[in-house]
């Protein structure tokens, strides 16, 4: 081989932390945060623009999530909850996490506004025959409800790791927000991405039809 060629070879292999680098800047220019920079300053005093810097500053490439949230707690004040939705969102951004990826395991969410009331939303859900006519041929165990507020439910592998929140928009309209948490991948949660968004729509043509 001529020092020529040997030379136009190396070029062509990039290292592998290269590699890794360009996966982490494509995951980040594809990431989409699930609270807006405004909701987010409002809550925790800053924006994404001012957390990523921040926690790239105090080691968040390295130091894991429970350090991360741990230290938005007790360093810059964030509520918990917001803690765990900052370090989820930065991960997400610096591509140490994939979407939908949450600390146990994947979990995605659907939202729809339904032209109904409240109790006629709920009562959808919680009795098995109304339930049948938008979620046909799937078994949901409910364990545990607040009439007309939320309820959590046993998915059909017998994880319970479903939970809905309705919220009463005056006395003909709800919003239904659902969450469908512990799947296993990101193919098992793009999945029931589309699935409950179908399930949903079908809810909302059945009251509203």
């Amino acid at each position: 081989m001529t020092a020529k060629r040997a030379k136009s070879k190396r070029r062509t292999v990039r290292p592998r932390a290269a590699r890794r680098g360009n996966s982490s800047a494509r995951a980040a220019t594809r990431w989409k945060p699930s609270v807006s920079s405004e909701a987010l300053a409002a809550k925790t005093g800053r924006s994404w623009a001012q957390w990523l810097p921040i926690i790239d500053r105090e080691g968040g490439r390295t130091i894991g999530h429970t350090a991360i949230a741990a230290m938005l707690v007790d360093k810059y004040g964030v509520p918990g909850w917001w803690a765990q939705t900052v370090t989820v969102g930065y991960e997400q951004a610096r591509g140490l996490r994939a979407l939908h990826e949450k600390p146990g395991g994947f979990e995605i969410g659907s939202t729809r506004m339904i032209a109904a009331g409240v109790s006629e939303v709920f009562d959808a859900f919680l009795d098995p025959r109304k339930r049948a006519r938008w979620l046909p041929e799937t078994l949901l165990t409910i364990h545990r409800s607040t009439p007309y507020k939320s309820l959590r439910a046993t998915w059909t592998d017998g994880t319970r790791s479903i939970s809905v929140l309705f919220d009463a928009r005056g006395s003909e309209k709800t919003q239904v927000a659902l969450q469908h948490g512990k799947l296993a991948n990101a193919a098992a949660a793009r999945r029931m991405k589309v699935f409950w968004g179908t399930r949903l729509d079908a809810l909302r043509e059945s009251l509203e039809g």
